[in-house]
This record gives structure tokens, sequence and C-alpha cells, in this order.
């Protein structure tokens, strides 16, 4: 299978022990979701039952070190979600949302004590969690979030509303950012503290096998210790939402390549006018582009893991993987879904649930147009946000 879109041996730049961690992912993929996505993604439901897996595999919080944590690299974490993502974008929304957000919340800017309580039982699945950040009417400008942490003696009390917030009405705690008197700070929240209320958003025509919901915060009371010590202002949810954009760099080209390998395989068996697709010239041509495509976004999101595992990745660069990649899979997607025909809308075949995915995942975590000002900015040293 490699060789049919690796045409420039990308694997001859990855370790043994990096293409190990790979291939040990993409035989759970293979095993434990593929047989089963169709039948999650109709009946809208996240399958928590291969949660444990995933644990066990050290896949939650798998690019942190110490605390029941895998410590793996940032190429291994995108190998990773390359992987994942090559099932269905929720099985890696699941582990960016409870690695890279939540966990890496409590990891960067938690207290010794938060860390101890909380991450082991993350990694271990015992404890899911989840990042309120967005709001309903703060999705891009996240600096205009109305929810308000009052002090109260030694407590906060915390009111206000999230939306889009992944896994929360199954999370046991939830990584709360709210405006206080001193600026934005960041809560580590206890799902069943009394005012606090998950609702799983839906009907959803994207991302139906993920769990995406509405929190109401209402007089949710905490101890002084709640406070996340480290995180003040907006750098401390951007420097989780950097790891999850990161991710996705990697994610996204997962799902474009099992894309263009469904539509391969079918145009090598589809016959049309006494031969098989495959062996039309415009089909060939489709097949090469939709190639060069993915090697070249896998190279890039190689590239930034390299540079990630230097410690010399720049937010910019992040921006460069997310807006190309997540643009590139969403096209090669769909033409892949074009390629099958009639046969394409159904959930017997991938490219048409990875594209419906993409619309969420190009929008998640900063949408085109935020990376595409970003990197206006980085160009012309002009800010053009506002």
């Amino acid at each position: 299978m490699t060789e049919e879109f690796d045409l420039i041996n990308i694997d001859s730049l990855l370790s043994a022990e990096e293409r190990a961690l790979r291939d040990t992912v993409r035989s759970f993929v293979e095993a434990a979701i593929k047989p089963n996505i169709a039948g999650w993604y109709e009946d809208a439901v996240f399958p928590l039952e291969i949660v444990p897996e995933m644990a066990r595999l050290g896949l939650l919080g798998m690019h942190l070190k110490g605390y029941g944590c895998a410590g793996r690299s940032a190429v291994e974490y995108g190998l990773a979600g390359a992987e994942l993502e090559a099932g269905d974008s929720g099985v890696r929304t699941f582990v960016s949302v409870q690695g890279s957000l939540a966990m890496s919340a409590i990891h960067k800017h938690g207290s010794e004590e938060q860390k101890a309580e909380w991450l082991p039982q993350m990694a271990a699945g015992k404890a899911i969690g989840c990042f309120g950040l967005t709001e309903p009417t703060a999705g891009s400008d996240p600096g205009s979030l109305k929810t308000f942490a009052r002090k109260d003696g030694e407590d906060w009390v915390l009111n206000g509303s999230k939306r889009w917030i992944g896994l929360a009405s199954v999370a046991k705690v939830a990584i709360i950012w709210a405006q206080t008197e001193d600026g934005i700070r960041g809560f580590v929240v206890p799902t069943d503290t009394p005012g606090f209320t998950a609702t799983p958003i839906g009907p959803k025509l994207s991302m139906r096998a993920s769990i995406q919901c509405e929190i109401e915060l209402a007089d949710v009371r905490l101890p002084g210790d709640a406070l996340l010590p480290q995180a003040k202002g907006l750098r401390g949810p951007f420097e989780c939402l950097n790891e999850a954009r990161y991710g996705i760099i990697w994610g996204a080209m997962g799902a474009a390549r099992d894309s263009y390998l469904t539509a391969l395989a079918y145009s090598r068996e589809r016959l049309q006018f006494d031969k098989p697709l495959a062996g039309y010239q415009l089909t060939q041509q489709k097949l090469v582009d939709m190639a060069l495509e993915i090697n070249k976004g896998f190279l890039l999101a190689l590239h930034l893991g390299r540079l990630k595992d230097a410690g010399q990745l720049q937010p910019h660069q992040i921006s460069v993987g997310k807006l190309n990649n997540c643009r590139e899979a969403i096209n090669i997607c769909r033409e892949a879904r074009a390629m099958l025909g009639g046969n394409g809308i159904t959930l017997d075949h991938s490219p048409l649930r990875h594209a419906n995915n993409l619309e969420s995942v190009r929008t998640y975590e900063g949408t085109d147009e935020v990376h595409t000002l970003i990197l206006g900015h980085k160009i012309t040293g002009i800010p053009a946000f506002r």
C-alpha cells in the first residue's frame, strides 16, 4: 500500500521506531475503526469502548512526559494522528481534545497537585477531559469571551456559556477559560460540580462519530486551587491550541490518503466501456494530482514535526501546515468521491465521510481565514484582523 502513495520514499526519512509506532496505530485502525465507522457515523455516536485500547497504546497525551504519559516525539504524535484520521476525524479529534488540549493545559499551566491528580487518570483513559474556550459569540475572536469568573472569598464563581466543546458531555474534567478582573484565566472544573451542564449538539452533517457540546455554567463554585496558576491571558489557551493545530496538519493528510486509496482501488475494479476506470487518462490525471498533494502534505508535516522536536517550530509555521493541508485534503476527498460516482455518496466508501468531517476540521482550531490572516501578518508586518 505504501508504494501506491509514497512516490518519493518518505518512509526513508522515518526511523525504525517511528515506522513501528505508525504501523501499530495503523493496525489498530484497520481492526477496530474501519470495520465499524460507517455504523458509528450513521448512528452519530462516538465509540467510548475504544478509549481503553487507545490508552493501552499510549495515544492519550502521548507527546507529554511524566505522569503516566508516553513521552513520544512530535513526529510520532503526528504519524499516529494521520493513521487515526485515516479511520475517521472523530477518532483523531478525541485524542487531540484529550491530549493536545485538556491534558496539555494541565501539563503546561497546572500546579503540581493538578498534574498529579488528573494526568495519570487521563493518560489511562479513566478520566476524559474537555477544553472550554469557544463561546456562542466568541469563535475566531476568543479575546471577546464573556464567561466570567469572580472571586468570592477564597473561591471562584463561574458564569457563562461555551459552544462546540468536544467531549464535554462525557468528560470528567473541563478546562474552562474565563474573563477575570485580572484578565483571561483557566480553571480546572470537575464536571460533576453543581451548575455545570453539558448538552450534545445535533443533528450534525459533519463529525457525526464525535461529540461536540454546549456548556452552561451557572454559579459554578470552585476552590481557589482550581485556577491554572501558570496561565494568564490568551497565551495560555493559544499554547494548547497550537498543539492541536499541529496534529491537524498530519491528520488531514491521513483522511486524504484514505480517500485516495479508496478511489484508486475502486478505479481498478470498476469497469466502464469494457475497461477499468484506472485505464483512462482523465482518471490517471486525478490520481496523480491527488498523490502529489499527499506526498507534499506529508513532507510538510514531517518538516514541521522535526522543527517541533528541535524546539524551533514557530506559530506561523503551524498556520502554513494547517491551512495548506486542510485545504488540499478536502479537495482530494471531494475528488475521490466524484471518482466513485453515485456509489460515493453511500457509507460503503469513506471519501464523502472524510470530506464532510474536514468541513469541521478546516473550521476548528482556526478557520482558513484566520490562518490566512496570521500568514498575511507574517508576510506584510501589518495585522488585518480588525
